[in-house]
């Protein structure tokens, strides 16, 4: 273990999680007072916290935990919720494979949204010689630590922190200032766009599963851009046109 915190690619993933960590302790914060100001009591609202470590389905099944819903709705909805992470988990899978089982698990409970998307920024391939797995764990435990502390300070706090401060809004705000960071290229900008577009195309479906189309859709663009044969070298020349200026394109 002192190996692994010793690792220069750890200090890179505390590093670079490092940078997004305000906005996750912004989206932490109304989590932890939603879940007490939704009716949860304060030891139950940490167990939540730090059982489940998903933001998402945490707020998608307060309501129906607060209005005595039946246990499988409320399972099944945190499942649609994080569906996303069936996703995560087949790109991370060559990286992850070599490892047993149990570690698995313990590096994908750690493992969150950001982790996924600055991992696969930083690494395209897997490889025993690069740290990838120090990376992961030192950005992984800055996002666990950030949301977690900012979560139970929330909780903690919310019966003296007033609704009327707008805390959602406040949370909704934190998030775009994250996404916004992460628009590196147009490539990944060009992903971002199609994903948004879903997520409002498919809203009415239930259990918010518009989440999981607007991630596939995401995924889809990338996947296409970065290595889709043809129609991707296509793709790739179209976003790589449109950012040049008229006189470079005549040139």
């Amino acid at each position: 273990m002192q190996a692994c915190v010793r690792h220069p690619q750890f200090r890179a993933g505390l590093r670079d999680m490092s940078s997004v960590s305000v906005g996750i302790a912004a989206w932490g914060v109304v989590t932890g007072v939603a879940m007490v100001k939704g009716g949860l009591s304060v030891p139950l609202a940490l167990l939540m916290s730090f059982t489940v470590f998903a933001g998402s389905a945490q707020l998608a099944v307060l309501p129906l935990i607060t209005s005595a819903a039946p246990l499988w709705v409320i399972w099944a909805t945190a499942l649609c919720v994080n569906l996303r992470f069936v996703i995560f988990s087949a790109q991370w899978r060559p990286f992850l494979m070599r490892f047993p089982l149990r570690e698995r698990l313990a590096l994908m409970y750690f493992s969150a949204d950001l982790s996924y998307v600055l991992f696969m920024k930083r690494f395209q391939e897997p490889r025993d010689d690069e740290g990838q797995i120090e990376y992961l764990l030192g950005g992984s435990s800055i996002n666990w630590v950030s949301w977690q502390f900012a979560s139970v300070l929330g909780i903690v706090l919310a019966n003296a922190i007033p609704t009327k401060l707008g805390l959602g809004f406040a949370g909704v705000l934190a998030l775009l200032g994250l996404t916004w960071s992460l628009l590196t290229d147009r490539a990944t900008a060009a992903a971002a766009v199609v994903a948004g577009g879903a997520a409002v195309a498919a809203f009415a479906l239930p259990f918010k599963l518009n989440i999981v189309v607007a991630i596939a859709a995401a995924v889809c663009v990338g996947l296409l851009i970065d290595g889709g044969g043809d129609a991707g070298r296509r793709v790739r020349e179209l976003l790589v046109r449109s950012g040049r200026r008229p006189n470079e394109v005549a040139s």
